[in-house]
């Protein structure tokens, strides 16, 4: 896994709009984000469930998955794969 720090961090409300919005941001602009799952987040669902939610709601693919700790890759948008 990639020696970066998370740049997201999944906390006591789960995945919520705002943290979709900002890990889509960031996927825009880097094409991959370190997401991180506290473990107050794991009181009301499982890490397997958050991911699955997370990956499913921005659009993106699970590219590693540690413990707690995720990355997560996007296309960035109008870009097209070469031929």
């Amino acid at each position: 896994m990639s020696s970066e720090k998370a740049t997201i961090w999944i906390g006591k409300n789960g995945v919520e709009q705002q943290i979709i919005s900002e890990i889509d941001k960031q996927l825009d602009e880097k094409k991959t984000v370190k997401i991180k799952i506290l473990k107050s987040a794991l009181e009301n669902e499982r890490v397997e469930d958050i991911i699955s939610r997370t990956e499913r709601e921005t659009s993106s693919v699970l590219i590693d998955a540690r413990g707690h700790t995720f990355i997560l890759y996007k296309r960035r948008k109008g870009k097209t794969a070469p031929p």
